[in-house]
């Protein structure tokens, strides 16, 4: 039997000290989001997807200055919960290919467990809790929150995607985006309403913003 509470304490004790918003909180949303997905792909094997929710952001490259201490010890980690070598093995390949900036000019085909962790971790960056993070997020790099002069990139790479950009360009270079990038219909579904929710507080920003008596 796996014991996810092992893999659950090991994530908080990396992670809980986070103020960029991929917090213990955050994983937790996006457990549970997992969960919602998983029950209309019973063919998904739960502890998976869960065990990949919970470390998706353990071995973040923008989160984590010396990744190889931290991944050897998440290694030990999931062998000493109980996971076979084989769902070790699928676990990595899902958290090192899933995030949106790995996926910019190359896409990873990823199992149904890669993609119900990928489309709920997506899910949390929309919505009211992603505007709060993404404002979170620019907090913690000190990116402005906006600049009419400064236009919103294309064509990223993973290197331009992490230089510091106004916090609403953040919307139209990646978080209006991740609707279309959805792999599970029911996640497609939750998406639209979330996106529907920043398309008006951007307006409504920018509207305020630009206000003139």
């Amino acid at each position: 039997m796996v014991d996810l509470k092992l893999i659950q304490e090991f994530v908080k004790s990396r992670m809980g000290a986070d103020h960029s918003g991929h917090d213990v909180a955050h994983i937790q949303r996006v457990a549970n989001l997992c969960a919602h997905l998983l029950a209309a792909h019973p063919e998904a094997d739960h502890i998976i997807v869960l065990a990949a929710a919970w470390t998706h952001d353990i071995l973040d490259d923008k989160l984590v200055d010396d990744i190889e201490p931290v991944r050897q010890r998440l290694l030990v980690t999931y062998t000493a919960a109980g996971l076979t070598e084989e769902q070790v093995g699928t676990i990595t390949e899902i958290i090192t290919h899933m995030s949106f900036s790995k996926n910019l000019k190359h896409h990873y085909q990823l199992s149904i467990e890669g993609q119900i962790v990928q489309d709920a971790d997506r899910l949390d960056a929309l919505g009211a809790i992603g505007i709060g993070r993404a404002f979170y997020y620019g907090a913690h790099t000190g990116a402005p929150m906006f600049d009419p002069q400064i236009e919103p990139r294309t064509d990223l790479t993973k290197k331009d995607y992490r230089q510091k950009s106004p916090v609403i360009n953040h919307f139209y270079e990646k978080l209006f985006k991740l609707g279309d990038l959805m792999n599970t219909p029911e996640a497609k579904q939750l998406a639209e309403q979330r996106i529907q929710v920043m398309q008006n507080f951007v307006t409504e920003f920018k509207a305020e913003w630009e206000f003139k008596s």
